[in-house]
């Protein structure tokens, strides 16, 4: 017995070595403060990125309290807004709305994610038809520039649609029951890899499905896409609200600690991979916690929850990368201390333990 015991020892100090060794695992998260947050406003994912000018352009998700109840507007009335600021702290100043709410087919863009990637500003994000989950879909928009002149990607439908569920039975997410939602891209080994959710029964008399995530991969950065035909990572353990980027010849998924499979549920994981196809469990660690951790518990007794609890639950990681690391984290939470603010964004600076 004490033999296997240290053997498994072992085993884990290996496994914590070579997690420390590639450069990830020695960061903490330093609480700054809000990032974007408005009065009479649900405010949620920012993604940050930064202009030739040097400031940092935040893409956000936000719509109006009044509308809807029960925080239902992200699917029905978001809209996604254009913030900037002189640094990666803030304060974040609104420039525009960057894809208004059209209705219909094209309806609540929501969950952007924006990136520079061979020059081009790329912004991806979902939207539904008639605020039908079931119709989830990814469009991909891109831009010379910061000034909102985004355009469909070449590869894309008309409207910028790059991503629906496969309508190859042999694929993974064919019987999603969400579409395709929260994208994440990166170009990795010379391809473009579009990370992508889908929710899949794997049991038929399941009354929910698992949440998953797949890859879609082109040789162009405007696509079109390919669905990769199996799970980047494993089902049953559930992955919400992903953000890929690639560090020492290896990619990281930063992600919600959906179902709390490494912690409580308020704070995040850190997926890795060697080639970005598959992401396995064994090498899934802890990564943020919830917002109370860093604040106290104290600082959000008073506070209204839209989302989630008091603990202040994080959710839409999005990282903003200075000379290829991780610097800053963008996370959104449900809670608000602040009266007549809705859900918002916090930001924190990533930096070496011991810093």
């Amino acid at each position: 017995m004490r033999m296997f015991r240290f053997k498994k020892l072992l085993v884990w100090v290996g496994l914590l070595s070579a997690l420390v060794s590639d450069g990830f695992c020695d960061f903490d998260y330093e609480y700054i403060g809000p990032a974007v947050q408005q009065e009479g406003m649900h405010v949620w994912g920012s993604s940050p990125v930064i202009g030739p000018d040097g400031r940092v352009h935040l893409y956000v998700a936000q719509w109006p309290m009044d509308t809807r109840p029960n925080f239902s507007g992200w699917y029905k009335d978001c809209e996604i807004a254009h913030y900037v600021g002189d640094a990666p702290e803030g304060p974040f100043e609104f420039v525009c709305v960057a894809v208004p709410d059209e209705g219909g087919l094209f309806n609540s863009p929501h969950n952007p994610t924006v990136q520079k990637i061979d020059d081009q500003y790329v912004l991806c994000f979902i939207v539904n038809e008639n605020s039908q989950l079931k119709s989830q879909r990814i469009v991909m928009y891109v831009a010379d520039d910061l000034e909102d002149t985004w355009r469909p990607a070449a590869g894309a439908e008309a409207d910028g649609t790059i991503l629906r569920k496969s309508t190859n039975p042999t694929d993974w997410n064919y019987t999603a029951q969400l579409g395709v939602s929260n994208p994440t891209l990166i170009k990795h080994d010379g391809k473009y890899l579009l990370y992508d959710k889908s929710v899949i029964k794997t049991d038929p008399a399941a009354k929910r499905g698992r949440y998953t995530y797949g890859v879609a991969i082109s040789d162009t950065l405007e696509g079109p896409y390919a669905h990769f035909p199996e799970p980047v990572t494993e089902v049953g353990m559930g992955i919400e609200d992903a953000y890929a980027f690639s560090m020492n010849d290896s990619v990281y998924l930063i992600s919600r600690d959906f179902g709390s499979k490494r912690g409580s549920h308020g704070g995040g994981l850190l997926w890795k991979s060697s080639d970005g196809l598959r992401f396995p469990s064994r090498d899934v660690t802890r990564s943020f916690e919830h917002l109370s951790h860093y604040v106290g518990e104290d600082t959000l007794s008073g506070a209204t929850v839209y989302r989630g609890d008091l603990s202040g639950r994080l959710e839409r990681p999005q990282v903003l990368m200075v000379d290829g690391k991780p610097a800053y984290l963008y996370v959104a939470t449900g809670t608000n201390a602040t009266p007549g603010h809705g859900s918002c964004s916090h930001v924190f600076r990533i930096k070496a333990r011991g810093q």
